[in-house]
């Protein structure tokens, strides 16, 4: 089996630069952060996943143009999956092809932190694999609770997603962490 872990990178898509709820506030932190990840696994030859999100309509749309990764995002990759549900697993092949290389453990980074970075964390974590996830080279944007009204910041947001996978899903590590470990 192989001891190199892979990164999943998921979303990090133009699609999202045309969504309402896109905010700059948190993207150079991002950027910084996931750039360092990504050029350090290349360098190490930890293969790289590219996973990109499609609908059948809008911004996500494969006729909108906008999926594609951010301009931004280093160009080393080992396979594009797209997806077209929450997690990165269910309808794209990863699973298989992480299977077939022996990678056993998964490092996910990506746009948005509780929505399919999280839900790819979990489904990984059932899978079989374990997981690291870098909050901090995650993205989200704030969020209204449609029943309170409560406004919840991308941080308020990252702490619960850290909150409910740590331990039980994944461990949570920083990007220096996780160069660290391997």
């Amino acid at each position: 089996m192989s001891k190199l872990p892979a990164v999943l990178v998921i979303d990090v898509q133009q699609s999202f630069l045309h969504a309402p709820y896109w905010r700059e506030d948190d993207v150079p932190a991002f950027r910084e952060n996931l750039v360092k990840l990504l050029d350090a696994a290349a360098a190490r030859g930890w293969p790289i996943v590219r996973i990109l999100h499609i609908e059948d309509d809008g911004h996500f749309s494969v006729a909108s143009g906008l999926v594609r990764p951010m301009d931004w995002v280093p160009g080393a990759h080992d396979v594009v999956f797209h997806k077209h549900v929450h997690n990165a697993f269910t309808d794209t092949g990863l699973q298989a092809w992480l299977k077939a290389r022996g990678i056993e453990r998964v490092i996910v980074s990506g746009i948005r932190s509780e929505q399919c970075c999280e839900t790819t964390a979990r489904v990984a974590s059932d899978l079989g694999f374990a997981v690291d996830y870098v909050t901090e080279a995650t993205l989200t944007f704030p969020m209204i609770h449609a029943g309170s009204g409560t406004r919840y910041d991308a941080q308020d947001i990252k702490q619960r997603t850290e909150l409910v996978l740590d331990g039980r899903f994944a461990r949570i590590r920083t990007v220096d962490d996780v160069l660290a470990d391997h």
